[in-house]
């Protein structure tokens, strides 16, 4: 009896230290959890202040740059190009104001909402092809584009701006369609001494002749609004709006006649279907009319 009841009194003994190193074990433990955790927070900490040391002092300037970008409105104003005129001041050349369409497919695209976006750029795309008569699937394509902006049509006549203006407002779009002020190059008479006078491009440079000769002279300096826009691309008024004035290009007086030229090049056109030839030239009289050369004087708008 006395043999168990000492047994039982080690037992006991023994299970309360257990118990005791059990205890010791698990404060151990929950202290490694605790410095683990403690390490990772200050790891964790450290990061985010080189994370945005990084984006303030390294990548600072580009990003302030990109928000910029996203926060100005930049609008090029061009230029009206010089007139050409002959001796008696006839026009031979001259620009008149249009428009050109440009889009930004962003605009058309509504987030998390597929079908939506893809009706809206349907109804986009066929407004913008019916109005102008271009090919639908070219303009689509255009309107589902990744690019920023995408140029629909240049150098549009009046009617059709304020057919495409109707439109927007019945449909309620006041995003991502601009139309944007242009010039367009015309020659009242035609091809009346076109090898003198010459042409301009798309972009309005001069090409050939006169125009090209002269381009510097003609073609003016471009002006530009910046100012501010909101998340939507509508221009918010501000004091901060900058104007930069347009120079439009300088007039130019050439010695040829145009009454004179168009007799001229009347009866060489005859004389050449007559004689069959294959080649024309004209030299009028000196004090008269220079013919095919590029003299003239310069006079400022």
């Amino acid at each position: 009896m006395k043999a168990l009841g000492t047994n039982k009194g080690k037992d006991k003994k023994s299970k309360k230290k257990n118990i005791k190193v059990k205890k010791y074990e698990d404060k151990a433990i929950s202290a490694k959890r605790l410095i683990k955790i403690a390490v990772f927070i200050i790891l964790l900490f450290l990061c985010l202040i080189f994370r945005i040391g990084w984006i303030q002092f390294v990548q600072g300037a580009h990003l302030k740059e990109l928000a910029s970008r996203q926060q100005t409105l930049n609008k090029t104003i061009a230029p009206a190009r010089g007139t050409i005129y002959d001796t008696n001041g006839q026009t031979l050349a001259m620009s008149a104001k249009v428009d050109t369409v440009t889009i930004n497919p962003s605009k058309f695209v509504k987030k998390d909402e597929p079908a939506e976006t893809k009706a809206l750029q349907e109804k986009v795309a066929r407004g913008l092809s019916e109005i102008f008569e271009l090919d639908y699937e070219t303009v689509y394509n255009k309107v589902c584009s990744k690019n920023t902006s995408e140029t629909i049509i240049k150098k549009v006549e009046k009617e059709p701006i304020d057919k495409l203006k109707a439109w927007m407002e019945e449909n309620s779009i006041t995003v991502g369609i601009n139309i944007d002020e242009d010039n367009k190059r015309y020659y009242p008479y035609g091809n009346l001494a076109s090898y003198v006078i010459g042409f301009t491009g798309s972009d309005s440079q001069g090409l050939y002749g006169i125009e090209k000769k002269w381009d510097s002279v003609l073609a003016g300096t471009s002006g530009k609004i910046v100012t501010t826009k909101d998340v939507s691309g509508q221009e918010i008024s501000d004091n901060a709006r900058q104007y930069v004035e347009v120079e439009n290009g300088s007039n130019i007086y050439l010695t040829i006649d145009a009454n004179i030229q168009s007799i001229v090049e009347e009866h060489l056109a005859q004389g050449v279907a007559d004689n069959k030839a294959t080649a024309r030239f004209s030299n009028c009289n000196e004090s008269t009319n220079r013919g095919y050369t590029s003299n003239g004087y310069i006079s400022k708008l």
